[in-house]
């Protein structure tokens, strides 16, 4: 069983210093990039130059996530970009299954996420069609949220049922995770963790994805 996975997320850190913020978390699996459009969710990021430029610069693979309204249409361009890999919304998504083959096809990792209100039954038979499942742990769109622990259940379902089937599918969470919270999720059945301020806003963001990968560990499903 590989080491939990720890992908801080950009949206903590300084903008206008990214360079030397990617470099701070050299020691983490992913960098977490959220692409927001104003559309699907009620916020604006950055789009395809600004990952180009973290992918330019940044020492650990990315990790995009597409809260973006027609991702059938714009997905395959942040695979293209050369992105490790690429989740979309299953809420936005028209084809799902089509669009994470086609991410696969050009060379990215496949992911598909869940809001907090999304149920994950309809994912079961198609479980190994992705090779991430993001189930968010706040409503996807504002950094700096608590962690909601209503949706532990739906986590547990899909590790359950990935377990039953023999899926080596990723069970990500994204929301309020930190020291307090990375543990319920683990216990969940989460491998892979988005934190933003829990990393960023230590005074050693190395030590502090340490110290969260030991903990998610210690409790892990």
């Amino acid at each position: 069983m590989s080491a939990p996975r720890i992908n801080p997320s950009i949206l903590a850190a300084d903008f206008v210093n990214m360079e030397s913020e990617l470099a701070r978390i050299a020691g983490a699996d992913f960098v977490h990039v959220d692409v927001m459009d104003n559309h699907f969710v009620p916020n604006l990021t950055f789009g395809p130059q600004m990952v180009t430029r973290v992918q330019e610069t940044s020492p650990v693979p990315l990790d995009v996530h597409l809260m973006i309204d027609d991702p059938d249409r714009w997905a395959p361009a942040y695979a293209e970009l050369g992105a490790a890999s690429v989740t979309f919304h299953l809420e936005a998504a028209a084809s799902p299954i089509a669009l994470a083959r086609r991410l696969r096809s050009i060379g990215a990792r496949a992911g598909v996420a869940v809001k907090p209100g999304t149920p994950v039954e309809n994912l079961f038979d198609a479980l190994d069609e992705f090779d991430q499942i993001l189930v968010m742990t706040v409503e996807p769109g504002f950094g700096g949220q608590s962690f909601m622990p209503e949706t532990m259940p739906k986590l547990r379902a899909l590790a359950d049922e990935a377990k039953r089937r023999g899926s080596s599918v990723w069970l990500q969470v994204d929301g309020g995770i930190g020291e307090s919270t990375i543990a319920q999720a683990a216990e969940a059945g989460a491998d892979t963790f988005v934190a933003g301020s829990a990393v960023f806003g230590a005074d050693d963001p190395d030590r502090a994805i340490q110290s969260l990968r030991s903990t998610a560990a210690r409790h892990r499903h």
